[in-house]
């Protein structure tokens, strides 16, 4: 069965990326799993690698922005699987790539708002039945950019560094009912997303996507992208009882870009 056989998680946003690769992680390690997105067809696919490993997978909508949707999410996941042993707080936006000053309200409100509100509603939602069962474990992943500044990202910035804040804080308010609270941060990502990020960012400083990929390879002791199924494996563990004393950390997962 694996290191997380007959356990229960949730992952959000995993209809694609790291997301995705969350969830078939999970699965693979044994755990039955329930996934979310905005739109419930944009699933169909994780659903089918979970259900191909031989585990129970429920799909069900969620909007990050609607604290309603996360609580319904909850009851859902409660009603088919139980109570989730392990909830990944995964879904998030890139948010805009411009200088702070050139931002509306609005672009750092969409952009805070999904990435660092919405980690604390999916938390909200599911935090109180790990309490009475007095054990779980909340994940969030933040990113390398909370730690390690990014010009041009200051509202992701700002939002995934306060998702690291919000893990410790928790970790401390409900480790006296056996729930840790962990986040991990990836670096630049193999995938759709690190190729917009890097498009953006040779925008920004004008400079070809080529340096502009470099800039994010070449901090790596690595030398490398990390890849999605990397961050995945780092989820397994939080989720499993290899990490039963690890609470209030955040996990760097950067092929070295980020040693703190």
């Amino acid at each position: 069965m694996g290191q997380l056989g007959g356990k229960v998680a949730v992952v959000t946003g995993a209809n694609r990326g790291i997301g995705r690769a969350i969830a078939v992680a999970l699965a693979r390690a044994g755990a039955s799993v329930a996934v979310s997105a905005r739109r419930a067809e944009s699933l169909d696919a994780v659903v089918e690698e979970v259900r191909a490993l031989g585990r129970d997978c429920l799909a069900t909508p969620a909007d990050l922005l609607d604290e309603g949707s996360l609580d319904a999410l909850a009851e859902a996941v409660a009603g088919r699987l139980g109570t989730p042993d392990v909830v990944v707080a995964n879904a998030a936006i890139a948010g805009p790539t411009r200088a702070m000053h050139e931002l509306t309200l609005a672009e750092w409100r969409e952009c805070v708002a999904t990435d660092l509100d919405g980690v604390f509603l999916t938390f909200r939602a599911f935090a109180p039945r790990m309490i009475e069962r007095r054990s779980g474990s909340l994940v969030a992943i933040s990113s390398m950019t909370g730690k390690r500044p990014l010009a041009g990202r200051t509202p992701y910035a700002a939002a995934k560094l306060g998702v690291i804040g919000l893990c410790r804080t928790l970790a401390l308010e409900l480790g006296p009912y056996g729930v840790r609270v962990n986040s991990v941060c990836p670096g630049a990502v193999n995938g759709p997303r690190i190729k917009d990020v890097v498009r953006e960012q040779a925008r920004l400083q004008g400079v070809g996507e080529d340096v502009a990929l470099r800039q994010f390879t070449g901090a790596s002791p690595l030398g490398r992208l990390v890849e999605p199924e990397e961050v995945a494996a780092a989820c397994v563990f939080l989720a499993s009882d290899a990490s039963a004393a690890v609470t209030g950390e955040d996990l760097n997962v950067t092929a070295g870009t980020v040693m703190y």
